[in-house]
């Protein structure tokens, strides 16, 4: 792990503009990171879980980010992350490739930064106006990608325990379940991307799937993902993404008559942002549905669907002073013969400030309420702060 210390010190960032003219450039280093400190009550409910099995309303995180120019066409680029003092690990480790330096168009292979949707892609906390993420990027359904339920009863025993669920088939051990969208983890793969000021494409093959990243490939399928944006005025974009792949590890199918590469998880989002004075508006929608293989009765019919909703805007109230909030939702549709939707719909409403001490640090403040529709534990209401400095 120190190895991956200085390894990430090694990488980028954010490199310089590539040069007029083809031919060496200087090697060029760029470091940065990102050192954040959030504190809440402890959360029993599980709201704010993640699969790395902590909560970001109580997290202490340390990032170093690096890029190394080795060439006007090539750059490595990487970072790694510390949670709670935890064993680093390597959140981003690429390598981009611009074929022709003087055009928008770019190659990156490795663990590279997600394609789909919005938020993945601005998660860092110093892009967050608040302190929890959307539900849709974080929270935990009760699907997981190793262990089946049996029957759909086993599937509804799990209803609004995403943070443990277990299943008779495949690993017998209680692991988290899977996001619709996992923002916390990069997948490996390749990734193409084109695009100008107004208009951009980004298209990714990868091993795993946007709710389940992999490092190591775990089921010998790939996804594919892709997302178009559009800025067609000043202050206005607009997002489209769409992604389908094989989610289930091998492990999970083992002795049964099904192949685990034949059961998807596709996903469609949209997503807008507008600007303007001092406010900024933001909404994403993203829709997923995963395949699980039919095994007992009462059997699992059709795809397992769910639907997430955000919508979160700003305000700056005099320099250095913001209020923000966000309102979310997540919902999941009912199986053939069943009274209730496989897993606990939620509602999520989180509100607060940000004050900038300097430029490079920013405190938040924000209080969190949420809503679930099943289990045991149905709400919580928390206040959290957190202390952010980057450089």
């Amino acid at each position: 792990m120190i190895r991956a210390f200085v390894l990430a010190a090694a990488l980028l960032a954010a490199s310089g503009a590539g040069a007029e003219t083809p031919g060496p450039a200087p090697v060029r280093l760029t470091l940065g990171g990102e050192v954040s400190l959030a504190i809440a009550p402890q959360d029993p409910t599980f709201f704010n879980y993640t699969d790395y099995e902590y909560n970001p309303l109580r997290l202490a995180r340390l990032g170093l980010s690096g890029a190394f120019r080795v060439h006007d066409r090539l750059a490595l680029l990487g970072e790694v992350r510390s949670d709670n003092l935890g064993t680093p690990r390597a959140h981003a480790l690429y390598v981009r490739i611009r074929p022709w330096p003087q055009r928008p168009f770019d190659i990156q292979a490795g663990l590279i930064p997600p394609v789909f949707g919005a938020f993945a892609r601005r998660s860092y906390a110093t892009d967050n106006f608040l302190i929890g993420y959307p539900l849709a990027y974080q929270y935990l359904t009760a699907i997981r990608s190793d262990a089946l339920p049996a029957t759909a009863a086993d599937l509804v025993r799990m209803r609004g325990r995403g943070w443990r669920p277990s299943f008779p088939i495949g690993s017998q051990e209680e692991r988290p379940g899977l996001p619709l969208v996992n923002a916390l983890r990069w997948d490996t793969g390749v990734q193409a991307r084109a695009g100008s000021e107004r208009f951009e494409l980004l298209a990714a093959y990868t091993t795993g799937t946007l709710s389940s990243p992999r490092v190591r490939d775990d089921n010998g399928a790939r996804q594919v993902s892709a997302r178009i944006a559009s800025r067609p005025i000043v202050g206005l974009v607009l997002g489209a993404s769409a992604a389908r792949g094989a989610y289930l590890a091998r492990e999970s199918t083992e002795g049964l008559a099904f192949d685990a590469d034949n059961f998807l998880q596709q996903a469609f989002g949209l997503d807008v942002e507008y600007s303007r004075d001092y406010w900024l508006v933001r909404a994403e929608g993203v829709w997923s549905g995963w395949d699980l293989p039919s095994i007992g009765g009462p059997w699992v019919s059709g795809p397992l669907r769910a639907r997430a909703f955000s919508l979160e805007g700003r305000y700056k109230l005099w320099p250095g002073l913001y209020a923000a909030a966000r309102v979310d939702h997540l919902g999941f549709n009912r199986m053939q013969g069943m009274s209730v939707t496989w897993d606990a719909p939620v509602l999520r409403v989180e509100a607060g400030v940000g004050y900038h001490l300097r430029r490079d640090v920013l405190v938040k403040a924000v209080y969190q309420h949420n809503r679930r529709d099943g289990s045991r534990r149905r709400a919580l209401d928390v206040a959290a702060v957190q202390l952010l400095f980057w450089f």
